[in-house]
C-alpha cells in the first residue's frame, strides 16, 4: 500500500545540492543489478560527495518489496552512506551533494518539492548503537507518532508496536520505566518498535546487532524475518554469517583506486554466496580481504 504524498506543502528545506538525472541515463555497467519486478525502492546512478570526497559512485540497484536485502563490503566502501542516502539522512551533515535518483514508489525523494520529513517517516531507520530516548518505554513508542499527529488509541499503538518488535511480553507490566533501563538487546528492539510505530514502508538497519551479544543478535535476526512480512528491510552488516542467515538478496560494495563506493554485485543471497559472478565478491566472502 502506498503512503501519503511525499510532496512538501510547507517551505522547502534546502540542505543538499542535488543533480537529478533520468534513471538509466548513464551507461549500464557489466555488473548491472538483477531485475526486480516490483521494487519498493529504486536507486539509479546515485553518487554522493562529502565536500570534495566522493563516497558513493554511480550505484544502481532495486530493492525488492517485503524482502530483506543485506549490503556487505569492507569498512569505508560506502555501505552506510548509501543506506543514509535512501532516506535523506546524509543531508543533516553539511557539505553533502548528491547526483542521481532514489525512488520510493516511483517518486524521486530528492526532487525539490519532496518533504524530507515525510521521506524519513516512510523510510525508518535503526542505528548501530541502540539509542532510546531518556524517557519511559511508552513515551519512546509514542514520540514519533505524536510528532506525526497520531490521533487514535495510544495504548493500542504502544502494544501493537511492542508486539511487532517482540518486546511486549517482557515490558508490558512496567511501561513507565525508562527505556535506558533495558538491556542492550531490549533497547534495540525498543528502537525498532519506535520506528514501526509511525507505519513506515521501509526499514533501514545500519549494523543493528554489532553492539549486541550473540543471544540478543539471534533475537534481532528472528525479529527481522518476522518484520519482513510487513516491511521492506535493507540491512548493512559486516557479518557474513548474518547476511547469509537473514537476507533474501545481497549487495556487495567495494572501493578501489579508481572509485569509492561502487556496487560490485547484487543478487539472491544463495546465489551470491555460493556462486558469485565477480572474483572480488568471492575473495571478500571467503575472507581473503576485508
Amino acid at each position: 500500500m502506498k503512503g501519503p504524498s511525499l510532496i512538501n506543502t510547507k517551505e522547502p528545506v534546502a540542505a543538499v545540492e542535488t543533480v537529478v538525472k533520468q534513471p538509466g541515463a548513464a551507461e549500464k555497467s557489466k555488473n548491472a543489478p538483477v531485475e526486480i519486478p516490483d521494487p519498493a525502492v529504486e536507486v539509479h546512478d546515485f553518487s554522493l560527495w562529502y565536500g570534495d570526497f566522493r563516497a558513493v559512485t554511480d550505484v544502481s540497484i532495486k530493492f525488492p518489496r517485503k524482502k530483506i536485502t543485506a549490503v556487505i563490503g569492507p569498512s569505508g566502501c560506502g555501505k552506510s552512506t548509501l543506506l543514509r542516502g535512501i532516506n535523506r539522512m546524509n543531508e543533516l551533515i553539511g557539505g553533502v551533494r548528491t547526483q542521481g535518483n532514489v525512488l520510493l514508489e516511483g517518486t524521486d525523494i530528492y526532487a525539490p518539492d519532496v518533504d524530507p520529513v515525510e521521506v524519513r517517516r516512510r523510510i525508518g531507520m535503526v542505528f548501530q548503537k541502540p539509542n532510546p530516548f531518556p524517557r519511559s518505554i511508552r513515551d519512546n513508542i509514542l514520540f514519533g507518532a505524536r510528532v506525526n499527529g497520531y490521533q487514535a488509541d495510544e495504548d493500542e499503538l504502544v502494544e501493537a508496536s511492542l508486539r511487532g518488535a517482540a518486546l511486549w511480553d517482557e515490558v508490558k507490566d512496567d511501561l513507565k520505566q525508562s527505556g535506558l533501563a533495558l538491556s542492550g538487546g531490549q533497547q534495540q528492539r525498543l528502537c525498532i518498535a519506535r520506528a514501526i510505530a509511525v507505519s513506515p514502508e521501509v526499514l533501514l538497519m545500519d549494523e543493528p546487532c554489532s553492539a549486541l551479544d550473540p543471544i540478543a543478535t539471534l533475537k534481532i535476526e528472528d525479529l527481522m524475518r518476522d518484520l519482513a512480512t510487513d516491511f521492506t528491510i535493507i540491512i548493512v552488516t559486516h557479518n557474513m554469517q548474518q547476511a547469509a542467515r537473514v537476507s533474501d538478496y545481497t549487495a556487495f560494495m567495494l572501493s578501489d583506486d579508481k572509485a569509492r563506493g561502487k556496487l560490485i554485485e547484487f543478487g539472491p543471497t544463495a546465489d551470491l554466496f555460493t556462486n558469485p559472478t565477480d572474483e572480488r565478491t568471492e575473495a571478500y566472502i571467503t575472507g581473503r580481504f576485508g
